[in-house]
């Protein structure tokens, strides 16, 4: 290699380092950020007799609710070897007395 190349590839390689460096004390800065809110919260809690265990305890009680998904449309609609009338959304598992009549 000649040595405009090497200077050329040490210029390039101080630069990934900088930015490097930049981004590492922004993230840096962040987590100081971070730690000084936390640590805000603490004192807080601290000052009117709250334990971390009691908050935590009250946050985990809190129930999370699921969506249920709305029922599916009936597809399909047939009589069972009993004669009764049956419908099937054309998911999953086909019933045993449309898999008859299928076969």
């Amino acid at each position: 290699m000649s040595v405009s190349d090497l200077e050329e590839g040490l210029q390039k390689f101080t630069q990934v380092v900088e930015e490097r460096r930049e981004e590492e004390a922004a993230e840096k800065a962040q987590n100081k950020e971070q730690e000084a809110k936390l640590q805000k919260y603490r004192d807080l809690l601290e000052a009117e007799g709250i334990t971390a265990e009691e908050l935590v305890a009250l946050i985990g009680d809190a129930p999370k609710v699921k969506k249920k998904r709305a029922a599916r449309l009936a597809k399909y609609k047939f009589a069972d070897e009993n004669g009764e009338e049956k419908t099937w959304t054309g998911q999953g598992r086909t019933p045993k007395a449309l898999q008859q009549l299928l076969d």
